[in-house]
């Protein structure tokens, strides 16, 4: 029997979802866990036999867009969460899904209708829900138990995980409008939702997705606690002061982590608007671009720590901050590790904030723009090392051959280039790495035996060009700056406008050594890198096998488990790899159907307790792999 009700299409019904399960075998959050370590302590599939992974099941959910019939692009980021016997995962377009997680056949469908043909800064996208239980509820009440899902147009619904019904006590019919209360949106798909609810409590913890670069009076990132069983707002904070406005944003676009035992969530919060333009926010821009403590119960600050300083770069704090217990010398200290666009690696006591290794206010280049008042220097942690190349010069100009090569030196001898905070100017400078990271939204993985932090980054540089306001145009040929295909914005309410792009050469590779993108290892216990490999190769991008090359320009994210292995897929070739923890050895690759930039999870399912590996494989428009609208399963034979 097929039910079809407020968007609802039921298919089976699920007793409660909780009793008597192993959590251990699941995945019930985003990252893993509520604090983003995405470890698993599975290890049915390690290192002897990850080489025999095939595929268990595939799962098609028809949600895909490829931008040509007016649609924007989808990116099938999602990742999956799995709850006592159910996986529950998003799509592109919004829709819920719950699976068998053994068969992968579904459940139950929910569709929030969203606007499908309406512009939206970040296409259409959505990475993830989250799950609560109610313990005042018994289990014969209806939403006991409930699915979260914050969309692209800025609503968050409440689902009964049951049935996928909306919960008709939370806000109105299931859903609350995340617009209301916010100043300054000026249109529609300008605030957004991108990332999987945190739950704290009983509280659903919300950031935002804000376009950049359009102007400086952007809309309020504040970060808003709601009721679960409600939807009524409990508490919001504000994360820059009010000294600066009307400057915008400074918003958590990312996934926020949640210490349940101290009672703190953190946030890893974004650049103050706009992006490459800071005349109109003077100072540091507190707490843009910084990790931040605050109480889960009443929004209170209890500590904040800016890893960029007055931020001209679109250099985000983008990864969701990874709670573990660092051991060094037999000392257990409860740590976030905090990593950032930069290649920097933060490592801070989760209760103060303050820096296990070592930072340093390192003196940066000024600014020759008019009108910005550039900080001064910026925090640099003295280890680890970066994890991302941080310096391009026209004496590093890389190419396939003599001809390339001297086309990225001649792009390149252009170009101010004054190392990684070197300011945007009006000649063009080097933003290296750029917007892209080092590390993104993509994160890492910490394996709490090995003290190992496992992180894929960029290595891609941009050419960022300052516009004076006289010369700027809408939709301006990027070609007469300089550049290829600049992504151009406004920045309004400055004396400038800016194009960026990737610094490539006439055949369109970057024009840095490769690798362009790497799976790199951190011994947290030393302070140092143990390994890192290239991520990737250009098979899927070239025609000539002679050119293949090792190590492209990725996003998704790794995790860990206690086999050993690192499972990442994010490069631009359609591969899921298996890495050896302990080597980075590549052990073993799933060809994709399409492009992997998601995080893969782990899980165990059915009356053998078999150990699935699950990724999203549905392409990303902007990285410009293969689209596609896959959910695919991995196990043993």
């Amino acid at each position: 029997m097929r039910l079809l009700i407020l968007g609802v299409t039921l298919v089976v019904a699920t007793t409660s979802l909780v009793r008597g399960t192993d959590i251990s075998s699941d995945w019930r959050f985003y990252g893993g866990d509520a604090g983003g370590s995405r470890y698993s302590p599975l290890d049915q599939i390690n290192k002897t036999n990850v080489n025999q992974l095939k595929p268990a099941w595939e799962l098609h959910t028809g949600d895909m867009s490829d931008g040509s019939d007016g649609r924007p692009k989808s990116e099938f980021e999602a990742t999956p969460i799995v709850v006592a016997g159910t996986m529950f995962v998003s799509t592109p377009f919004g829709r819920v899904l719950a699976i068998d997680p053994e068969t992968g056949k579904t459940k139950w469908s929910f569709d929030p209708k969203i606007e499908l043909h309406r512009s939206y800064s970040e296409g259409l996208v959505n990475r993830g829900v989250a799950f609560w239980s109610d313990a005042e509820r018994t289990e014969a009440v209806a939403c006991r138990e409930r699915i979260f899902i914050a969309t692209i147009d800025a609503r968050l619904f409440a689902l009964d995980a049951a049935d996928g019904h909306p919960c008709a006590d939370f806000g109105s019919g299931g859903q609350i409008d995340l617009k209301d209360g916010i100043a300054n949106i000026a249109r529609a798909g300008e605030y957004e939702e991108t990332s999987a609810p945190a739950i704290a409590s009983d509280l659903v913890v919300m950031g935002s997705s804000i376009a950049d670069n359009d102007r400086v009076d952007s809309p309020d990132g504040v970060v808003r606690a709601f009721d679960a069983r409600s939807g009524a707002l409990r508490w919001s904070w504000h994360p820059l002061e009010a000294s600066i406005a009307p400057t915008g944003a400074g918003n958590v676009w990312s996934t926020i982590s949640v210490d349940a035992e101290r009672g703190l969530v953190f946030l890893p919060t974004g650049s103050a608007s706009p992006d490459y333009q800071g005349s109109k926010r003077p100072g540091s821009n507190t707490w843009a671009n910084s990790v931040v403590a605050l109480s889960a119960k009443t929004g209170a600050l209890v500590w904040g720590f800016q890893l960029v300083h007055h931020d001209l770069w679109d250099y985000d704090t983008a990864a969701q901050p990874v709670l573990g217990m660092l051991n060094r010398g037999g000392v257990e200290t409860p740590v976030v590790i905090q990593g950032n666009k930069t290649g920097y690696l933060f490592v801070l006591n989760r209760e103060t904030g303050r820096p296990i290794f070592d930072v340093k206010e390192m003196p940066v280049p000024k600014s020759e723009a008019d009108a910005e008042d550039a900080s001064p220097t910026q925090p640099v942690p003295l280890s680890p090392p970066p994890l991302a190349a941080q310096k391009l010069t026209m004496d590093d100009a890389w190419g396939l051959n003599e001809g390339e090569r001297d086309a990225c030196r001649a792009r390149l001898s252009k170009l101010r280039a004054d190392g990684i905070f070197t300011p945007p100017s009006v000649k063009g400078s080097v933003a290296f790495p750029g917007n892209i990271g080092g590390m993104n939204w993509s994160s890492g993985a910490f394996d709490p035996k090995r003290q190992l932090f496992v992180a894929n980054i960029n290595n891609l540089p941009m050419e960022v060009h300052l516009i004076p306001r006289d010369q700027y145009k809408p939709n301006e040929d990027a070609a007469k700056l300089g550049t290829l295909r600049a992504e151009v914005s406004p920045q309004h309410g400055t004396p400038f406008g800016m194009s960026r792009d990737v610094i490539r050469s006439p055949l369109g590779l970057p024009c840095n050594p490769p690798p362009w993108g790497e799976l790199v290892a951190v011994d947290l216990s030393k302070g140092d890198i143990r390994w890192r490999v290239p991520l990737g190769t250009t098979i899927d991008l070239v025609k000539d096998p002679a050119h293949v090359i090792a190590g492209t320009p990725n996003l998704g994210g790794p995790i860990v488990t206690a086999g050993g292995l690192a499972f990442v897929a994010s490069a631009m070739d359609n591969y899921l790899r298996a890495f050896d923890t302990d080597t980075g050895q590549e052990l073993w690759k799933g060809r994709l159907p399409a492009g992997g930039q998601a995080m893969p999870m782990t899980y165990l399912a059915g009356k053998d307790r078999k150990q699935f590996v699950v990724i999203a494989a549905g392409g990303h428009g902007k990285l410009g792999t293969t689209s596609g609208d896959s959910l695919i399963a991995y196990s043993l034979p």
